[in-house]
């Protein structure tokens, strides 16, 4: 079963022949909301919207150890993430979609592991890359045979948000290799590396991250709803694509 779990700008799955809402206690807490059970074509689907259906729950506190636990005890076997991210690489721009191959997580203070130090021996995960290969390349094959461009390969940094970077600290993450910047990759993608679920990322990119082309002074906040409407449409294709391979 395919698990969704969608971003800034996904908190509906509108081509999702929704059966029923559950909600979905863990020894985590609460995930972010209902988890939704239905079908994209032939394929059983489940949906969570990453900040609440109403976004309303900020990145830095996102109860993602309850999001994958619900999603995996729930029989979901591998996870397509969509997040939105601003821009780094010159050919990333507004409205481009983008399958990241690579992390930088700079964020802290959350809860990152299910590791609790409850009693048991500690369990190493290799994390040397950290999204799926037979995910990505599912989400890359489809999205080819289809006709839509997903541009292979980025390293996304994960910054600790709400706020956006400053131009400074984006010459950072350029400089450490960056490519994308977004808020939730991590510690979403190492905790479903540690219940073994097959995880990737499909990002939009919504603006040019700060410092770059017209976020040269400032992000243009006016035109991000209307590049993220587009491109969602788009994301909404490739899942149904998936769903039918």
């Amino acid at each position: 079963m395919l698990g969704i779990i969608g971003g800034s700008g996904l908190t509906q799955l509108a081509n999702l022949d929704v059966s029923h809402r559950e909600v979905v206690r863990t020894p985590y807490g609460e995930p972010s909301g209902p988890l939704t059970f239905g079908r994209v074509g032939c394929q059983d689907v489940v949906f969570v919207a990453r900040h609440g259906y109403g976004h309303t729950i900020p990145p830095h506190l996102v109860n993602y150890r309850a999001n994958i636990y619900a999603l995996e005890t729930s029989g979901v076997t591998q996870i397509i993430s969509v997040a939105s991210v601003g821009g780094i690489r010159d050919d990333l721009g507004p409205g481009a979609l983008v399958a990241p191959h690579q992390i930088i997580d700079y964020t802290w203070g959350r809860e990152m592991t299910f590791q609790s130090g409850g009693g048991g021996p500690v369990v190493h995960v290799d994390f040397t890359e950290p999204y799926d290969a037979a995910v990505r390349k599912l989400l890359l094959d489809v999205s080819s045979r289809i006709g839509e461009q997903v541009i292979d390969g980025a390293v996304y940094a994960t910054t600790q948000g709400p706020r956006l970077e400053t131009a400074a600290e984006i010459d950072r993450l350029q400089g450490d290799g960056a490519d994308i910047v977004g808020m939730t990759g991590m510690p979403e993608a190492g905790l479903a590396r540690e219940l073994d679920l097959p995880y990737a990322a499909l990002c939009v990119v919504s603006n040019w991250a700060a410092g770059r082309a017209d976020s040269t002074h400032s992000i243009k906040f006016d035109s991000l709803e209307a590049v993220l409407h587009l491109a969602m449409a788009r994301v909404r294709r490739i899942i149904e694509g998936i769903c039918a391979a």
